[in-house]
């Protein structure tokens, strides 16, 4: 059975002759970005991240965070 989706998208939302790049910022993101967090008493903290990526056999197994995280834990238990 297909599921069908309900197009939710606004009248006034117009993207004609708009075009979109699929994996324009892939690259820079492979590369890592830093989040600048302001604190509300005027120091600021910068975490640094780095994406991590699974090779398509992997995802099959692992398909969300979740799943990984819970993987990895366990590999580390065992290791102890």
């Amino acid at each position: 059975m297909k599921k069908i989706i309900k197009d939710e998208m606004q009248d006034e939302y117009d993207f004609r002759g708009k075009n979109g790049v699929r994996g324009k910022y892939f690259e820079a993101m492979k590369q890592g970005y830093a989040t600048v967090i302001h604190k509300a008493d005027g120091s600021t903290f910068v975490r640094e991240s780095r994406p991590i990526f699974l090779e398509p056999d992997l995802q099959i197994t692992f398909p969300t965070s979740e799943a990984v995280n819970r993987a990895l834990r366990e590999l580390i238990a065992i290791k102890g």
